[in-house]
């Protein structure tokens, strides 16, 4: 059974840093492209960053968080990272983690293999 389980979400102050962390397993980790997501209450479901599979040479961002946030990937434990600095209150949501085996980047939120059940995140201003 795939599980992907989110932690290190928390309340934090505008201008602090925090990382949320993704671990799976079940699944073959490194063969899938690994991304995250959010969700503002009364917002959809928004692209945050992505990273390939296997070394991950490539990532992606959404302009928002682009020089503030960084994925990363521990394919020996199995677990993406999101390393969050200089957060602002607009980042205040329920941030989810997603893997999918057919993509080069997880960008899109339809169609996607596994979905974690969120770790909430809330910045203070």
């Amino acid at each position: 059974q795939v599980q992907l389980v989110e932690s290190g979400g928390g309340l934090v102050q505008a201008g602090g840093s925090l990382r949320v962390s993704c671990a799976a397993s079940g699944l073959s980790f490194s063969t899938y492209a690994m991304g995250w997501f959010r969700q503002a209450p009364g917002k959809e479901r928004e692209f945050v960053a992505a990273i390939s599979w296997f070394g991950g040479a490539d990532t992606r961002y959404a302009d928002s968080v682009k020089g503030r946030f960084t994925i990363s990937r521990d394919n020996g434990k199995n677990t993406v990272y999101l390393e969050m600095n200089s957060l602002k209150p607009e980042d205040t949501a329920v941030y989810y983690c997603a893997a999918d085996r057919g993509r080069d980047l997880v960008i899109y939120a339809y169609g996607i293999d596994y979905w974690g059940k969120g770790t909430l995140v809330t910045v203070s201003s």
